[in-house]
């Protein structure tokens, strides 16, 4: 073989080398491995402030605290009530003077249990937001302890989500409730602020007493005072 045709059989086997080398496929990448489907789950925040120990107590420190506003309210409306018979009934037998005092009263109470009623309102709703907040705080390491549990990607409300069927499967309200009451996950106390000094002055003729927790159900008001009945005019006094 001559030194041309040597060198045309070597370039001949580096071209074709090359474009078989070129056309192979590449080598097929690793397939991923299948994820896990995404878990799902509900909750009814309604029920575990109903069921639950911590909801029952909560609840409770606001119907108390209603009860009694109740009972103070309808002392005062009998108070009211009894001041507008006796001025009704009284007729001309009350003298100016009684009948002056009568109806002053009378004006006296209907503007104390106008504010009476403002407040307890006031003091109730107060106590509903700050009982709601502490138990929300008491229930968010629970749930979180139970999501991590059983690796639940998505979690909805059942109050919330606006479903129409919700398989019972994937409602973990009760498994909550048990763990919530077993007290397990309860929250580590804050550490207390340093106290800072403060100047002495003068202490107060009041004091409030401090703050219970909240309550996450709604309580019911405190019943109106039925309105007061028409004042009868009083005749004007004699001009000595």
């Amino acid at each position: 073989m001559t030194r041309v045709s040597a060198a045309a059989a070597v370039f001949s086997v580096m071209v074709f080398g090359a474009t078989a080398f070129a056309q192979a496929p590449p080598p097929a990448a690793a397939a991923p491995p299948p994820q896990a489907p995404l878990r799902m789950a509900f909750l009814d925040l309604q029920r575990i402030a109903a069921e639950s120990a911590e909801g029952k107590v909560a609840s409770g420190k606001v119907q108390a605290l209603t009860q009694k506003k109740s009972a103070e309210l309808q002392d005062k409306t009998k108070q009211l009530q009894g001041n507008q018979q006796k001025l009704q009934q009284g007729g001309a037998v009350l003298n100016e003077a009684t009948r002056a005092q009568t109806q002053r009263e009378i004006d006296r109470l209907t503007v104390e249990i106008d504010r009476f009623q403002e407040d307890a309102n006031a003091e109730v709703q107060e106590m509903q937001q700050s009982l709601q907040a502490e138990f929300q705080e008491k229930l968010r390491p629970v749930v979180d302890a139970v999501v991590k549990e059983l690796a639940i990607g998505l979690l909805f409300s059942a109050g919330d989500a606006g479903a129409i069927y919700v398989d019972p499967s994937l409602d973990i309200t009760g498994e909550v409730i048990k763990r919530f009451d077993s007290g397990k996950y309860a929250a580590a106390p804050k550490p207390a602020a340093p106290a800072t000094a403060k100047p002495a002055g003068p202490a107060p003729s009041t004091a409030k007493p401090g703050m219970p927790p909240a309550v996450p159900p709604a309580a019911t008001p405190p019943a109106a005072a039925p309105p007061a009945t028409q004042k009868p005019a009083a005749p004007a006094p004699a001009k000595p």
